[in-house]
């Protein structure tokens, strides 16, 4: 019978979770003691199994965890399985370790449940041993990836996680058709992997084992089971390991991370929560560096994602419960060995007041260590003229800092969750800013502190310090936004292509099997032939990868390459996709284009580009509504994207949706305000919701833009039409510059809301509309200007101003070419008519009867000229107006007599 020790499980959970933890020298955790061989005979005795797994995890001995005893309990299979380096003898292998794990865990589960319905049952069941040994074994293979691809030291791993009989010709370095199957796999969610990465098949294994346990045990009503509840944080960050891999955003990814973050958060965000789980258990101290942890890692994820302030969230969490209230502040000091006067300095300092309690705030007592700290900084700074940390000006009390502030120097003693949480705000503040030499100056006080730091996991000493040991570099790998081997290398070639350096760079790019950069530097050799034959024969020796497939693809732009990269990875390959989708819409085939895009989009829907492109296809194929909610997604995903903002409010001009357009336009107008096109429509969309303001403003940036060429007369019009209504519904009494009421109507009924009711505000937007017809025509702006001018002048209430814009109106149609084009003609009797009642209300209002005279004398010259035109209703109106002049004209003389 197994011994029952209460809470294993937790134990276990506790200390896998202090290997991602920091924690005091040294590093070797105290050897377990070794398990009795009695109870390593029993099949059914698996805590001493345990013991031994931990101890080994514990020591950064991961292969030697994977290859123990323990293993080969739950496997036992693949001692005897007969090797093929072959997809299909992959996927067979582990769906044998996939149904191994579920049987595993199953008979223990209906054991138990026998157990707790008979009780002269068996108890030796071991539930919790048997999950325990799963989760030490995936972890394991998490970590031996991670040391492997990100933390190092790179050590001799077998590219199989399990031990098997291979052939005397048997792969040693690689995995050969096995890994092409891992790769793929690991793409399948739809993005490829982003260079070459060794021991995918870990992450496959160790995905296998966690994700079991949580869907037979966790998710079912088990109520044998104490513990477990640190698998969710495994899966959060093996989840998050290989989105680091792979070379875009995946959207299945994402939503298997934020289920895991918010379930890690939700047991081990909280003080409470983390004592109440594992209690006694704990060290001093210990709760909060888990708690802070757990945000640290989660606030990674969020930027991963451009979630900035839900990453700000979470960073203030991990200060908080680490116990640190950071202050970017200023001091005088010194940043150049050379600097004579002191100039101010921005330092990270801690708040006193407002922390209960700074761990690690003390000043360090041992002298000794300062001192050797300070004669290292002192020899790096000889290699430079500018000081790695800058001297502060002493004034005799502190460091010209105020007395509530505490300044993060080499006299206070950081630990190291409490430096990654200083570190993490470079992340944000990276994120939030632009990349400029501000940016890093910036980051310089957070960088500063942890350098100051007599003992840090951070800066790199190669000369003085030995290299870390494994156990070492895992402390808080999860907790830091550390770039992967493979991005360091990629990184080193791109610096070697823009040295010049293009032959170095190929062998780096091949070796990373980086195809498209290698066909980029082959392209500047001039040998893109070469880079051809290359990867057609790495193709003849994996012949089952779809990313040579689409690079060739690329090479070559031939469809029936991606096509066959859909074959091999049986239609998962989002990239074969979005390169088929991008040459139909070249050919025109739009339809067939926008299919294609969303396709690639189930697949992964976080594609920087591909939502733009799906609606910029679906909008060459006339499918509207597709067209709005692709760019409306567009600009989710990437919220300055303003050519998608630009796209989304257009559209939603198109389905007459003026509100929505309005807000879109504004943000589009954020990132192209030096486009008059988009200026123009927004002008159109704020007087459709009843802005006048912004519709004035956008018609003013029309006219500087175009320089004064683009004229939107009819929306001149519309305003202008928004002020006469107002007028007519502020008087009761109208008057006979009626006639500029009857002759315009809007398309859409009068908004009584678009003129404010403030009279003061009326006249400013009525001042902005005359300022920009004033503008219009001292640049020669077209004739129907000179109409709305005169418009606005009736508003203001200068008729003679009115008289003198309708004459230079009626002026500008004069011509020989107006008694023979009839569309002229009727412009042109429009003008004179409302010239001429212009004239007869000044005559009214004044009693003078030159106006009159000089309207007759006008229309009756231009009755005598438009006799072709005489079936026309115009003419007929000429007459009518002549005929009424003539009634005022001799009303006058008989008041005169």
């Amino acid at each position: 019978m197994a011994v029952s020790y209460p809470g294993f499980l937790k134990s276990v959970e506790l200390r896998l979770i202090r290997c991602t933890l920091s924690r005091e020298l040294p590093f070797f955790p105290p050897a377990s003691p070794t398990p009795p061989p009695s109870s390593l005979s029993s099949p059914q005795s698996f805590r001493p199994h345990v013991e031994a797994v931990v101890d080994s995890i514990e020591r950064g001995r991961y292969m030697d965890a994977l290859s123990s005893d323990a293993s080969r309990l739950v496997f036992g299979f693949s001692e005897s399985w007969e090797f093929q380096d072959s997809a299909a003898c992959a996927a067979r292998f582990y769906e044998k370790v996939e149904r191994s794990v579920q049987a595993f865990l199953l008979d223990a589960g209906s054991a138990a449940w026998l157990q707790v319905l008979d009780a002269d049952s068996d108890p030796d069941v071991d539930v919790e041993g048997r999950c325990a040994l799963l989760m030490c074994l995936g972890v394991a293979a998490l970590l031996a990836f991670t040391q492997q691809n990100v933390t190092g030291p790179i050590g001799n791993f077998s590219p199989f996680p399990l031990a098997f009989p291979l052939p005397k010709e048997g792969i040693n370095d690689c995995g050969g058709e096995w890994d092409v199957w891992a790769r793929n796999q690991v793409a399948s969610v739809g993005s490829d992997v982003h260079g070459k990465f060794a021991l995918l098949q870990y992450i496959l294994y160790s995905k296998i084992l966690l994700s079991k346990i949580k869907e037979l045990v966790l998710e079912e009503e088990t109520s044998y089971i104490n513990g477990c509840r640190s698998l969710c944080w495994w899966l959060c960050r093996l989840f998050r390991i290989q989105q680091r891999i792979t070379e875009e955003l995946s959207s299945s990814l994402y939503d298997l991370l934020q289920l895991f973050k918010t379930s890690t958060l939700h047991q081990f965000g909280d003080f409470e929560h983390v004592t109440g789980y594992w209690g006694t258990m704990l060290n001093e101290g210990e709760a909060l560096a888990i708690v802070s942890l757990a945000h640290l890692e989660a606030g990674i994820i969020e930027h991963k994602y451009g979630q900035i302030d839900s990453f700000r969230s979470h960073l203030e969490c991990a200060e908080k419960s680490c116990g640190l209230h950071l202050i970017v502040t200023g001091a005088l000091g010194f940043r150049t060995i050379h600097q004579v006067e002191a100039k101010p300095q921005l330092i990270l300092a801690a708040n006193n007041h407002e922390q209960s309690h700074v761990h690690g705030s003390q000043v360090q007592s041992d002298s000794t260590v300062s001192e050797s700290k300070d004669a290292v900084d002192h020899k790096l700074d000889d290699c430079s003229d500018i000081l790695m940390t800058p001297k502060l000006v002493k004034n005799g009390k502190n460091d010209d800092l105020n007395v509530d502030l505490t300044h993060i120097n080499k006299d206070i003693n950081l630990t190291f969750i409490q430096q990654a949480v200083i570190l993490a705000q470079c992340l944000h503040l990276q994120r939030r800013s632009r990349d400029d030499e501000l940016s890093g100056w910036e980051m310089a006080p957070y960088i500063e502190a942890i350098h100051s730091q007599h003992q840090t996991c951070y800066t790199v000493q190669v000369i003085f310090d030995a290299s870390p040991v494994t156990a070492q570099r895992i402390q808080l790998c999860y907790g830091l936004y550390i770039p992967t081997v493979s991005a360091l290398r990629k990184e080193y070639g791109e610096l070697l292509v823009s040295c010049g350096l293009v032959g170095e760079a190929l062998k780096i790019f091949e070796d990373l099997e980086l195809w498209d950069n290698l066909i980029y530097c082959y392209q500047l050799l001039g040998k893109k032939a070469a880079a051809v034959d290359l990867i057609k024969s790495r193709l003849h020796d994996m012949p089952n990868d779809p990313r040579l497939w689409c690079s060739l693809g690329d090479a070559t732009t031939t469809d029936a390459y991606y096509e066959k990269a859909l074959e091999v990875s049986n239609n998962r390959s989002a990239r074969a996709l979005r390169s088929l989708a991008r040459n139909a819409y070249n050919r025109s085939d739009y339809w067939t284009s926008k299919t294609l895009w969303e396709s690639a989009l189930t697949l992964n829907s976080l594609y920087p580009d591909g939502w733009f492109a799906l609606g910029a296809a679906a909008l060459k194929a006339r499918d509207i509504d597709k067209a709005l909610d692709a760019f409306t997604r567009a600009v989710q995903i990437d919220p300055d994207n303003g050519e998608a903002w630009n796209n989304v409010a257009c559209l939603h001009m198109i389905k007459k949706k003026s509100k929505a357009a309005f807000i879109a336009f504004k943000e589009a107008l954020k990132f192209r305000r030096n486009s008059w096109q988009l200026w123009e429509n927004f002008s159109h969309v704020a007087l459709d919701v009843g802005n006048i303001r912004q519709s004035l403003e956008a018609t003013k940036m029309v006219l500087d833009l175009s320089s004064n060429k683009r004229v939107d007369v009819e929306l001149l019009d519309k305003i202008l039409r928004k002020f006469e209504d107002h007028e007519k519904n502020a008087s009761s009494d109208l008057s006979s510059s009626d006639i500029f009421y009857a002759e315009y109507s809007l398309v859409e009924p009068c908004d009584t809301q678009a003129i404010p009711a403030e009279p003061r505000e009326t006249e400013l937007l009525l001042d902005m509309l005359g300022n920009i017809m004033q503008q219009v025509i001292r640049n020669g702006g077209p004739v129907d200007i000179w109409g709305l001018y005169a418009r606005w002048h009736v508003i203001k209430g200068n008729l003679i101003m009115c008289c003198e814009a309708l004459l230079k109106q009626v002026r500008s149609f004069q011509g020989s070419e107006l008694w023979h084009d009839r569309n002229r003609f009727k412009k042109f009797v429009h003008a004179s008519l409302q010239l001429c009642k212009v004239y007869m209300e000044i005559a009214s209002s004044t009693g003078s009867r030159r106006e009159l005279f000089t309207a007759e004398m006008h229309l009756r010259s231009s009755v005598k000229q438009a006799v072709d035109f005489s079936d026309t209703d115009e003419f007929r109106d000429l007459k009518t107006c002549l005929d009424e002049v003539k009634k005022q004209i001799a009303a006058t003389s008989d008041e005169g007599a």
